[in-house]
């Protein structure tokens, strides 16, 4: 503003304007007009600069700050979720908190994890997508397991082996012709993860409590381990016939809850007491199902872990039925059921979840010991002096990834 006022003769006297109107009189007096419209102290321009000068030079201070305070935004930017804090305090607790680990699912083209594959999905393809990677993964992305490929011919191939199927029709033939095997098959320890499920009468006044009718067990091969139907301790007041096929004489010489009960527990543990069972290592093996902890309770047996990335979230459903069709890519539980489908379709969820790539971690959960003091607070200083990235390479997950399964943990 000085340099112009300089340049427009803003601090021209006012007798220098009484000599510029005398001399410019023959030329209309323009001179004058637009001179004094420049340098006139009541003239509408100098007003206008005069009132608005400090306004002007405050929204350039608060232009100046909005700036920094991006810039130092950005520098308390959480590398994993990309959420954005005004301190650096508020970033270090929100990593405290939150968990962040290379287990949680991530974007392939912009690399920000999300707490579940549901919104890793809103990201990709829900309602308010981000832009650029929406257009990335219509192109190049699978929309069953969610990773993004080099090329659409890339993307063709792989459809069609993560696309997968089974035929209704062929699954209720092979149930005709299985029988029940109630002798669960032990295999020296080969099989270390078993799917499980169950299918449910009704008992009580009006039929709404579940009573354990079928159990099937199978290997990770969905091979059969065993099958049965289960005698429930209370009167069968409501079969469901429509969903489980079951008929009151299928009951009537079944094997009683308790002797089930046995049979299963014996099984998973291998030959380990209840008490020393661990996530990992020893000889118990890993059970693996949907809702387990209605299976379990309704097996009088012990409950379970849950696996965050296929939970529900918001309002989206996690339903097994869902869950095959969004991430195995065909329909189950259509007519009468069988728990057989419901295990076949939570080992391939299973199988599919086991599989990702992973970075090898010794310590990967923020429950053991040597994680413990990562985020202390008596570290608080020394966190706030790291980046982003330093504090998502000492994040640790809170819950038990499957891709854990397939390596070799201390």
């Amino acid at each position: 503003f000085a340099r112009l006022e300089r340049e427009r003769g803003l601090t021209s006297k006012p007798s220098d304007e009484r000599t510029d109107r005398e001399a410019d009189s023959s030329n209309g007096g323009y001179k004058y007009l637009g001179h004094s419209l420049i340098s006139s102290s009541t003239s509408p321009l100098n007003i206008f600069f005069s009132l608005n000068y400090k306004k002007y030079l405050k929204l350039i201070d608060i232009k100046v700050d909005s700036i920094m305070d991006s810039s130092e935004t950005l520098r308390n930017k959480c590398a994993a979720c990309y959420r954005q804090f005004n301190k650096k305090e508020h970033l270090v607790e929100h990593m405290r908190t939150s968990y962040h680990s290379v287990h949680e699912p991530i974007c392939g083209i912009c690399g920000k994890r999300s707490r579940s594959f549901e919104s890793l999905r809103e990201h990709l393809i829900g309602p308010l997508p981000k832009a650029e990677c929406e257009r990335v993964f219509r192109e190049r992305g699978c929309d069953i397991c969610l990773n993004i490929f080099s090329s659409r011919n890339a993307l063709r191939i792989h459809r069609d082996t993560c696309q997968l199927s089974y035929g209704h029709n062929a699954l209720l033939y092979r149930f005709a012709n299985l029988g029940i095997q109630d002798d669960l098959r032990i295999d020296n320890g080969k099989t270390r993860a078993v799917a499980l499920a169950c299918k449910m009468v009704g008992g009580g006044s009006d039929g709404s409590l579940d009573l354990c009718a079928k159990v099937c067990i199978i290997d990770e091969y969905e091979n059969i381990l065993f099958r049965s139907y289960v005698k429930p301790y209370l009167p069968v007041t409501h079969y469901r016939y429509e969903t489980t096929g079951i008929r009151p004489e299928y009951l009537r010489d079944a094997m009683p809850l308790r002797q089930v009960q046995r049979k299963i527990q014996d099984f998973l543990c291998n030959g380990e007491p209840i008490w020393k069972i661990r996530p990992r290592g020893g000889r118990a093996r890993l059970l693996v199902g949907h809702g387990l902890d209605h299976d379990l309770k309704c097996l009088e047996l012990e409950d379970t872990a849950n696996y965050p990335p296929l939970m529900k979230t918001s309002k989206l459903s996690n339903s097994l039925k869902y869950l095959t069709k969004a991430y195995l890519g065909y329909d189950i539980q259509v007519g009468i059921q069988d728990p057989y489908e419901d295990c076949v379709a939570t080992m391939r969820l299973y199988r599919r979840m086991r599989s990702q790539a992973h970075r090898n971690e010794n310590y990967p959960l923020a429950s053991d010991p040597q994680n413990k003091n990562n985020f202390a607070s008596w570290r608080q200083n020394e966190l706030e002096r790291m980046s982003p990235d330093e504090l998502m390479a000492i994040s640790r997950s809170d819950f038990y990834c499957w891709c854990l399964d397939g390596k070799d943990y201390v």
